[in-house]
């Protein structure tokens, strides 16, 4: 009888051990961040019977495959693709205008919204009954995803068609800083009173567009959204897939709300080399830096870089710690502060647009005060003092459409 005991509590413990571990799996992915894409279970059966029309590119992921290849081998009727700046399959520089095509993986007609046209026509939604949004942003008022999804809403709305948007972290979400946008500085990398790092997700940011009226005529877009789970807007998150050719490392992706501002400048920004704004330099700082590269022509990254086959000397931040900018909360002011007190080209430097590929000062940032605010030696914190009350009040507003901690 004892042996029987014994033999009989031996079978519990071992059928229990794969229970323990399917609950400990469990427990596991219940802490792991979900992207909206991979919830396939909160909006497949959304789907069925209807015919789709998705905005998306390489970063648009289920698992590790993409997005279009997956629903598609799903029995999901996919009519159409619309690819934004860098192209579908993201094989475009930045900057580049994108041709419509038919995707040779799986024969959908691709439309170009980074063309000849920017938002879909009637013509390109009659066959549609539903709109899919997934592209991974950065956080950033001047990275034009958000764009592209404001001029998506407003096709939505104008054709009575509702978006579907499947969510994903903010790799920047901790970050909410820099001037809100003066509009006199209205431009393609800025059309929104955000600041240069909004701290959204992009349906959060729809959520916004809707609700402050910015869409066109002040429409608004009827929205589903497929939430991230398990995220918030703290948590750091490492992007599985590259956003575009020049973000091409998580280095880039998080100094990207502090090194993009060297857009509005006469140095080059790491375009032209494999570390696009993670290097900085021109030819003019040649004996004050020892630092040294030389950007060259790279097809699908940058054909006709700032100072193209010219050694440029200046600021190397590949070992930079991003943590650093995690404590802070807080853009970098001090590398633009620097490159300008060193530079021998003083009366150009704020002249991105000289190098005939970026914009001055003013529209990169959206402010009219920061160019001579630098010239003028203006401290730091001074400087981040003329951002109020602008910065404050846009933090508060933002509270209304927030969909995580």
């Amino acid at each position: 009888m004892a042996s029987f005991i014994k033999y009989f509590c031996f079978c519990i413990c071992m059928l229990s051990i794969p229970l323990m571990a399917a609950q400990a799996q469990s427990l596991s992915n219940n802490n792991q961040i979900i992207t909206g894409a991979d919830r396939t279970e909160e909006y497949l059966p959304y789907l069925k019977g209807k015919r789709i029309a998705i905005m998306a590119n390489p970063t648009s992921i289920i698992g590790e495959k993409h997005l279009v290849d997956s629903l598609q081998s799903l029995g999901v009727e996919i009519v159409k693709v619309f690819g934004p700046e860098h192209g579908f399959r993201g094989n475009v520089g930045a900057g580049v205008h994108v041709k419509d095509e038919i995707d040779s993986k799986t024969g959908i007609p691709i439309v170009s919204l980074y063309g000849a046209k920017r938002k879909p026509s009637k013509e390109d939604l009659e066959n549609v009954d539903l709109l899919i949004y997934d592209l991974q942003d950065v956080g950033c008022r001047f990275y034009t995803n958000i764009n592209a999804l404001v001029r998506l809403m407003e096709a939505c709305h104008e054709n009575n068609l509702e978006l579907l948007i499947l969510d994903r972290p903010n790799p920047n979400g901790y970050l909410i800083d820099g001037p809100v946008l003066d509009m006199k500085y209205k431009s393609g990398i800025g059309q929104f009173p955000i600041p240069m790092s909004h701290g959204l997700t992009v349906a959060e940011f729809a959520m916004m567009a809707n609700g402050e009226g910015w869409l066109e005529d002040k429409v608004q877009c009827k929205l589903k959204i497929i939430p991230v789970a398990n995220y918030t807007h703290d948590m750091p998150y490492t992007l599985p897939v590259s956003p575009s050719p020049n973000l091409n490392t998580q280095q880039a992706v998080l100094l990207y709300p502090s090194t993009c501002m060297f857009e509005g400048t006469y140095v080059n920004h790491g375009r032209g080399t494999y570390f696009p704004f993670i290097v900085f330099g021109s030819p003019a700082y040649k004996g004050i830096y020892s630092f040294s590269y030389t950007p060259k022509s790279i097809k699908g990254m940058s054909t006709s870089p700032l100072f193209m086959d010219q050694v440029c000397y200046g600021l190397d931040l590949r070992n930079y710690d991003t943590d650093l900018l995690r404590k802070s909360r807080q853009i970098n002011l001090k590398w633009i502060m620097e490159l300008y007190k060193n530079s021998p080209e003083k009366e150009i430097f704020f002249d991105g647009s000289l190098s005939k590929q970026m914009n001055n000062i003013e529209i990169q940032i959206g402010s009219g005060l920061f160019r001579q605010q630098i010239i003028d030696g203006v401290p730091e914190s001074e400087i981040r003092a003329s951002w109020e009350p602008g910065l404050s009040n846009y933090k508060l507003m933002r509270k209304k459409y927030l969909l995580y901690p």
